[in-house]
Parts: C-alpha cells; structure tokens; sequence
C-alpha cells in the first residue's frame, strides 16, 4: 500500500467536475385527431403524466383547437417512456392518438 497518497490532484477534480452536466430534457407533445375521444385524453394527461383534472382538461381543450399540446418536458429516458405509455394505452382502446417527444 505503499503508493497511495492522501493529496488531491486539482487538474482531474476539475475535470470531472467540467463533465457532470445536467441531461438534456424533452418536450411530450400530444397531436389532435379526429378519432381520439377528448375524455380519452384527459384520461392520458391525469394517468399518465399525473395532471390535475382541471389542467387535464386545459390541455386536451388546446390540443383541440392548435392541434398540439404540451404534457410535460422530461429527460429523454422518462419522455420516451411516456410516448410509448401513451401510444400504448391509445392503441389498445382502439385510438389512433399521437404522442411525440423534442428536444427542449
């Protein structure tokens, strides 16, 4: 045990600190339909993405009009997660519901 020495090196401390940077997040957009019920998709915003009804409901009202709406902004490995949570649950009650993913 002879070689250990209890000095720091300064030059990789920084260096290590330099790399730790915040991860990238991702918008999830949901996409208007003419098929997708609207309760559907308050369903989505309060299961999924954990909205309260009321802001649920905000937002599948957006989605309805512009034809896209904001469910939250994620790091990558929780938003791809999410678009495919939704696009599952669409497709086994019978919608054709998108949800996407964007870089913020």
């Amino acid at each position: 045990m002879g070689d250990y020495s209890a000095e720091t090196d300064d030059s990789v401390l920084s260096e290590t600190l330099d790399e730790v940077r915040e991860p990238s997040m991702y918008r999830v957009l949901i996409h208007n339909d003419d098929y997708t019920t609207m309760e559907f998709v308050v369903e989505i915003l309060v299961s999924v993405f954990n909205k309260p009804v009321e802001d649920a409901i905000n937002i599948m009202l957006k989605v309805h009009r512009e034809g896209i709406g904001l469910c939250g902004v994620y790091t990558y490995e929780v938003a791809e997660t999410k678009v495919g949570t939704v696009e599952t649950m669409a497709r086994e009650n019978g919608f054709p519901l998108k949800c996407s993913m964007e870089r913020d």
